[in-house]
């Protein structure tokens, strides 16, 4: 069972706010061969997306990918995000 953030045990916490897609940041450089989304049924397409940390903004695309077994994405090329870049993947809606 969820704790609410007063630590309340058996409080349904609620978000007020979620996001359509998924954030990866790294302290790191990286080589991202493959990650998992949860709750991304299997078949569902997703497009990866650099993004700009301080503005929020999109930077553009990386890479296009099909949802695996069990959530994993494979990249058809593994992408490299640098130390302090982010990348997002947004799942397309059937």
């Amino acid at each position: 069972m969820e704790k609410c953030v007063s630590g309340r045990q058996g409080s349904r916490m609620v978000p007020l706010y979620q996001d359509s897609w998924f954030t990866f940041r790294f302290a790191e450089d990286r080589l991202i061969p493959r990650f998992h989304l949860e709750g991304v049924s299997p078949g569902s397409q997703i497009s990866v997306i650099k993004l700009d940390l301080e503005t929020g903004d999109r930077l553009g695309l990386l890479a296009t990918a099909t949802v695996g077994a069990d959530g994993w994405v494979d990249l058809p090329q593994p992408i490299i995000v640098r130390a302090r870049v982010a990348f997002i993947a947004v799942p397309h809606s059937p």
